[in-house]
């Protein structure tokens, strides 16, 4: 049963402490990096073998399978994708930078080009669940962005194949490339690039521990975009919330790993009574009910605050990956929020909006780092590279006070470098 307790009996670094698996997973994914740096496909088909028990053939999905696997998907669901689509391109595209140029002095020009990474590789997870809003949320930036390809990696199941939703999820967001590799081994074929699948420039997307620690092992040899840890929802609520919705919003996060946090932090003491009974009534009607059990028997949290004020400066504190405000006049508080992932707001906004379907994206920083890092963006698809130019005449106005700089910082051939143009 999840716990409650006082605003004064648990501090922020407890509220999303998970207790350490004892794997020694850094270890292992160095072994599995190396190996397929030096073995290529053939490491990775004895992995997919291994881990996911499909033997193959071929890493690549072709284009026949894809269109075999758009066809047993059921037209409603193709529908419901192209619409999420819709919605993402909508939001992204404001995000899309624009290069500049000042030119306001006689002869000088400087300016900053904004322009796309060329590869762009995304992880899509498999094993307990199919996650085909990964896809439209990871591509559709990338190609907003303007990468020349972007390649995508996602684990077979047995039968040696990819789940037809992820591949057709694939076909509506424009993905290049797809191929049927999962885990610390896929992150490594994009990092250094296999005789299959090509090196990339930038890795985005969530896994596991394992997929987690081999982006932060591969990371300087490629980008990528954040180290996820699991799941997580804080739920902000007042008197007034309805205590199912908030235990099924509670839940909705619980569902997806053992490991994953679902924290409620109320004024209301009856609110949170409320709310553990109604947990217990929810969690045994769930299809994944016993991954929900753990994660909300190990990690769960009620937190009965002071105020709302307080509910939010805790909030704060943890910095969460998915923060629900179930209050009256939400937009009140939205200046308070300072540390968040992605903000719902008010009593009609469950955080599954986010996840499939508003826009906005659902790859979010989690375990605090919400406090200096953003959710996924087009930024993260595109690189900046800036550029000077003087005529001589305008060098000769500046020479003296460059070269006097690098001498103070003792570098006497970049002052040479600045005066040795207009002495001539």
């Amino acid at each position: 049963m999840i716990k409650i307790l006082k605003q004064n009996e648990v501090t922020a670094n407890e509220i999303f402490a998970r207790a350490e698996s004892g794997i020694n997973v850094e270890v292992i994914v160095s072994d599995i990096i190396n190996n397929v740096r030096t073995n290529g496909d053939k490491a990775l088909f004895e992995y997919c073998e291994k881990f996911d028990k499909a033997k193959l053939n071929s890493l690549l999905v072709t284009k026949e399978e894809i269109d075999e696997a758009v066809s047993m998907v059921e037209p409603k669901f193709i529908n419901i994708l192209e619409k999420a689509a819709s919605n993402i391109r909508k939001f992204h595209e404001k995000q899309v930078r624009n290069s500049f140029i000042i030119n306001d002095e006689n002869g000088i020009v400087i300016g900053q080009k904004v322009i796309p990474v060329d590869k762009a590789g995304l992880y899509v997870p498999g094993g307990t669940a199919a996650y085909p809003s990964t896809v439209l949320m990871d591509s559709i930036p990338a190609k907003i962005a303007g990468c020349k390809e972007v390649v995508m990696v996602t684990p077979p199941g047995t039968d040696g194949k990819v789940n037809p939703v992820i591949l057709a999820a694939a076909k509506v967001s424009g993905v290049d490339k797809i191929f049927k590799v999962g885990g610390a081994q896929a992150i490594a074929a994009l990092a250094y690039g296999t005789e299959s699948i090509p090196k990339v420039d930038k890795i985005v997307g969530p896994g596991n521990a394992f997929v987690a620690e081999a982006k932060k092992q591969v990371f300087g040899q490629v980008s990528i975009d954040m180290i996820a840890g699991p799941s997580e929802i804080l739920i902000v609520a007042d008197s007034k919330t309805n205590p199912k919705h908030a235990a099924a919003d509670l839940l909705s996060q619980a569902e997806h790993d053992k490991m994953a946090s679902a924290v409620l932090v109320t004024d209301s003491i009856e609110l949170a009574v409320a709310v553990q009974s109604e947990l217990e009534v929810q969690i045994p009607l769930l299809e994944r009910c016993e991954i929900a059990r753990e994660s909300i028997d190990k990690n769960g949290k009620i937190i009965v605050a002071d105020s709302l004020m307080a509910a939010i400066e805790i909030s704060n504190e943890i910095a969460p990956e998915h923060l629900e405000l179930c209050v009256d006049n939400p937009f009140d508080y939205l200046d308070s929020i300072r540390h968040a992932g992605s903000i719902f707001m008010g009593r009609n906004c469950p955080e599954a909006l986010g996840d499939y379907f508003a826009g906005p994206n659902h790859t979010l920083p989690t375990l605090g780092t919400a406090k200096f890092s953003s959710p996924l963006s087009v930024d993260d698809f595109v690189k900046k590279t800036q550029y000077t130019y003087y005529t001589k005449d305008a060098l000769k106005k500046v020479a003296n006070d460059v070269a006097f700089f690098a001498e103070k910082e003792g570098l006497t051939a970049h002052a040479k470098s600045a005066v040795i143009r207009v002495e001539e």
